[in-house]
């Protein structure tokens, strides 16, 4: 089951990440819309994935199942250090964001 699609806070987000050969991912940069449109580029300097059994409704709202896999990162916007939430769906390759902070 996929991040709830009419959440307002889940925005679509361009990630670019390295799967090493045992499938474990490491997400390094996202590219996200600002208000204006423009495309903004953030690395992520730290993560943790997310282990979860089962659906449940995390705190910034979104509800997830297990066939999810989620990122907890924190990038700087601005020299502020921020913490985003990704969501990968593997079945269709989809990457959602939530933005906190």
């Amino acid at each position: 089951m996929a991040p709830d699609h009419m959440n307002p806070s889940l925005k679509p987000v361009d990630v670019i990440c390295q799967f090493d050969r045992k499938g474990i991912i490491t997400p390094m940069k996202v590219r996200v819309t600002d208000e204006d449109g423009e495309y903004q580029r953030y690395w992520i300097e730290e993560f943790i994935e997310l282990k979860h059994t089962g659906a449940a409704t995390l705190s910034d709202g979104v509800f997830v199942s297990e066939q999810l896999v989620i990122f907890e990162c924190y990038i700087t916007v601005y020299d502020k250090r921020r913490m985003i939430r990704l969501y990968y769906e593997p079945h269709s390759m989809i990457w959602q964001v939530t933005i906190n902070g």
